[in-house]
């Protein structure tokens, strides 16, 4: 009796792992493929932003995908205001990276917040590109937006199932 409980609920997770897999392919793939239809700078953003979107549920799902869209918006006004005057260095690096903390904190936003705005603003201000930082800080908004957008509608579209287990 117990080799066939542990039979189904290995079966159940395989099941479950392979809708996961497949949800997360899905999303990635649709939104790598918009963002090149859309001839995105960097549209590798959006799939790398749908796969960290990707959750069991759409509660779970929408709480992430809340942190990242906020944290994006923060680190990339911040890095494009600051690489607009400044030419950045190691030390006003480092204190931007402590001053966007406090910004953070401020705004009442969490360490996930806090960690994406801070990738945002180092992708924005340390990566050498020919355009201007607030550009630069406008793409990356929009790249990351497409792969939380299409992450979220394919939650909603295709929910994950759930384990016989989760529900007794």
């Amino acid at each position: 009796m117990l080799t066939n409980i542990l039979k189904q609920l290995s079966s159940t997770l395989k099941n479950v792992s392979m809708s996961h897999s497949a949800r997360t392919a899905i999303a990635a793939t649709c939104s790598l493929a918009i963002a090149e239809v859309f001839k995105m700078h960097e549209a590798y953003w959006a799939p790398i932003s749908a796969i960290i979107v990707m959750q069991s549920t759409l509660g779970a799902a929408w709480a992430v995908s809340k942190q990242r869209f906020t944290g994006t918006i923060v680190g990339a006004a911040f890095g494009g205001l600051l690489a607009s005057y400044f030419e950045i260095h190691l030390l006003l690096f480092g204190v931007a990276i402590f001053v966007l903390g406090i910004i953070c904190l401020l705004l009442h936003l969490d360490q996930s917040a806090y960690r994406f705005a801070g990738v945002t603003f180092t992708i924005i201000t340390l990566i050498t590109r020919g355009e201007t930082p607030w550009l630069i800080g406008f793409h990356r908004f929009v790249e990351v937006s497409l792969g939380i957008a299409v992450a979220i509608s394919v939650t909603i579209l295709w929910p994950e199932p759930r384990s016989s287990n989760a529900d007794s």
